[in-house]
């Protein structure tokens, strides 16, 4: 498995979307530890507990963002609010 890894490397097209896709990987990683900006996280934090304790779907989607719902991120919204400003 190694092997046919690193003759994938020697390859510069494969090389290149290998490296993309690495490089897209860590990107989404950093941007779903960010929070949004102006949220007070501690009370978003309790209220996610009260809802997940309540409402076992909450917790379903939480887990399929990967916990980035619950820290309310940045990628966590997903393209709409920029579709709508673009609209707007």
């Amino acid at each position: 498995m190694l092997t046919a890894f690193a003759r994938a490397f020697r390859t510069p097209d494969l090389r290149k979307k290998l490296l993309f896709t690495i490089f897209m990987i860590v990107v989404f990683r950093i941007g779903q530890n960010l929070p949004t900006p102006n949220v007070n996280v501690s009370v978003l934090k309790s209220t996610a507990d009260a809802a997940k304790k309540s409402n076992q779907l909450y917790g379903l989607v939480d887990l399929f963002s990967g916990g980035a719902l619950l820290k309310l991120s940045v990628f966590a919204l997903g393209i709409m609010p920029y579709i709508t400003a673009s609209i707007i």
